[in-house]
């Protein structure tokens, strides 16, 4: 007892578990706000230099495209300044299309039997590893491989050999985010299916692959997007052609190359044209992530 005759107060269990309680809450305030600030420091040095890139092409390239014949003609002779790039554009549409019709058909059909026919089996685990080991394999290793099946055989670049290396390169992804998308379809519905009769095959082709398609899709566009703006792969296959080409076993000209080429040569007008078509191409691969980003938000069941 104290000079006043009263009984000494101690902290009861009750008060030093809300003691405890406050300073575990002030730790994870406090480590969060740390947290916080690391994310915006680490998403601000990422998205900083991708803003300085975008700008500095806008900016140089922007100029050039203030005439519209730059859409519809041959690049310019060395040191002159008319010219455009159009055939570069339609080489880029002739070997994007030969890809997606590669790519789609052969992703579509091994993501079926990983999601809905081959799980657990040791092809499916091979194909499976195949396409990891793929999705890193560089992309001039693509171009090497579609030169020695295509090109070679073939005896000289063509659009078809550039659609095939493209493909190579789209295949992981078409393969991976279908396979993901059909997985993502309830069991309910396969069983639904079953119950009234249907085969496996109709099941899968009338309502796994309709329930899906949002996801294929934006997986198809990522792919394009991905494969757009690659030059290594071209460089070995389709090559380069400064003039007009409409057949796909001949060499034609891509927005990739023709930016490679342009801005090595020591002529203002060329590397003009360079930053132009760079502009074109990021606007392209910009218009692909946005298409993306809109069917990814669409309801697939």
């Amino acid at each position: 007892m104290d000079n006043l005759g009263r009984q000494p107060s101690f902290p009861s269990e009750g008060d030093s578990f809300d003691i405890s309680e406050k300073t575990m809450a002030r730790h994870r305030r406090l480590v969060g706000r740390v947290l916080t600030v690391l994310t915006m420091v680490f998403a601000a040095t990422v998205v900083i230099p991708l803003l300085w890139v975008l700008v500095s092409v806008f900016q140089k390239g922007v100029g050039a495209l203030v005439f519209p014949d730059i859409f519809t003609k041959l690049p310019p002779p060395p040191g002159l300044s008319e010219g455009g790039f159009g055939h570069a554009i339609i080489g880029s549409l002739m070997t994007l299309g030969i890809a997606t019709m590669i790519a789609v058909p052969f992703g579509v059909i091994a993501a079926i039997y990983l999601a809905e026919f081959g799980r657990g089996t040791k092809l499916a685990y091979l194909v499976k590893f195949s396409c990891n080991v793929l999705t890193g394999v560089p992309a001039i290793l693509c171009g090497l491989f579609a030169y020695s099946i295509v090109v070679r055989p073939m005896g000289g670049f063509s659009a078809f050999s550039g659609g095939v290396a493209l493909a190579v390169l789209m295949l992981p992804i078409i393969i991976r985010s279908t396979e993901e998308a059909l997985l993502l379809v309830p069991n309910e519905m396969r069983l639904a299916a079953t119950g009234i009769g249907a085969t496996r095959f109709q099941t899968v082709v009338q309502i796994v692959l309709p329930a899906a398609l949002t996801s294929i899709v934006t997986g198809v566009v990522l792919s394009v997007a991905r494969a757009s703006g690659e030059a290594a792969p071209l460089l070995f296959t389709s090559f380069n052609n400064n003039f007009w080409a409409a057949n796909v076993w001949e060499p034609v000209a891509t927005l990739p190359i023709l930016i490679y080429f342009f801005s090595i040569i020591p002529y203002k007008a060329s590397q003009a044209l360079a930053w132009a078509a760079a502009l074109v191409l990021l606007s392209l691969v910009l218009i692909f992530s946005v298409l993306a980003r809109y069917f990814s938000r669409q309801k697939t069941f």
